[in-house]
């Protein structure tokens, strides 16, 4: 009998250690919703993840929110992301932990209150229980925040962030080609696959150009790389035109032609923020990140090995 309750007792020791584990990687129940919220320097909203038909606005525009002794704060832009509010970003309101619910006073949207539900240590739920929509987040310290990931799993977002691009930089590697002409390009959030090109010339006053075409792209992922995407260009008379997209900083992209063996430079114009926009009425405040179904391709060993 002795021997039974000693096996007995480690069972039982070893099945409440276990639960302890598992309880501590997902939540901690034992800090208040202002800890919990409060815990993390920025928390990134994975807006692919998104459930319900229904929208709070101010998630809807945001890439990270910031909760600061009462503060909202949000980086509504990449541009800038790191930099702007000391990495934090804009203040956009005011937030209250009452009775397990988190309250938003939003400077445009109203009063909002949302439930709260811990997925995990460093992971929420966001839920508007009026309309059943939840926005998925992440937290993350300023310190171990890969911003270069944001950038690259937004690249479409980010390209629509300056009024134009123009070309400063063209390599001596490459054969001549139509896109050569191109000196200036522009992504629209319309239909989110409108892009513009100009052949005005270098240096052109960005409110005085004129746009020559207007056709559709594309964004693929790269097949093995997380820090590359290939852009198509859907022109009719050249037909599409691929590209190797990379980020070099928040003002500048470098475009691999890889038919051509070309590489352009292009640096942004007059960058769009877009908090500052809406409040003066320069663009309208529907502007908000969608959901993004990427298609991926192998990348143009080809060219590579030329």
């Amino acid at each position: 009998m002795k021997n039974l309750k000693l096996l007995t007792a480690l069972i039982l020791s070893i099945t409440f250690f276990s639960s302890c584990i598992v309880t501590e990687d997902q939540y901690d129940n034992s800090i208040s919703l202002e800890q919990l919220v409060s815990s993390y320097d920025l928390w990134y909203v994975d807006y692919n993840r998104t459930t319900g038909n229904g929208d709070i606005p101010f998630l809807s525009k945001a890439f990270t929110l910031s909760f600061q002794n009462g503060r909202l704060l949000a980086n509504n832009n990449l541009v800038g992301l790191g930099a702007v509010g000391n990495g934090y970003g804009d203040e956009i309101g005011y937030y209250e932990t009452i009775n397990g619910v988190l309250e938003i006073d939003h400077n445009q949207d109203g009063f909002i209150d949302l439930e709260v539900i811990q997925l995990a240590g460093d992971e929420i739920k966001l839920r508007d229980s009026y309309t059943n929509t939840s926005y998925y987040l992440i937290g993350y310290q300023k310190s171990n925040f890969d911003y270069d990931v944001v950038f690259y799993d937004n690249i479409e977002y980010f390209l629509q962030e300056y009024v134009a691009w123009e070309k400063t930089y063209v390599s001596n590697e490459g054969v001549l080609n139509d896109f050569d002409e191109e000196n200036f390009l522009q992504f629209t959030p319309e239909q989110n696959n409108t892009f513009r090109s100009s052949q005005d010339e270098f240096g052109t006053n960005i409110e005085q150009l004129i746009w020559d075409y207007v056709g559709a792209y594309e964004v693929f992922d790269v097949e093995g790389y997380d820090d590359l995407k290939i852009l198509t260009l859907d022109y009719d008379f050249l037909d599409n035109e691929e590209f190797e997209l990379s980020v070099i900083n928040d003002n500048e992209i470098d475009l691999f032609h890889a038919a051509s063996g070309t590489t352009y430079t292009f640096n942004g114009r007059n960058n769009i923020v877009f908090k500052t926009a809406i409040e003066k009425g320069k663009i309208p405040e529907t502007r908000k990140r969608f959901k993004v179904n990427r298609n991926t391709k192998k990348r143009n060993t080809k060219v590579l090995s030329q």
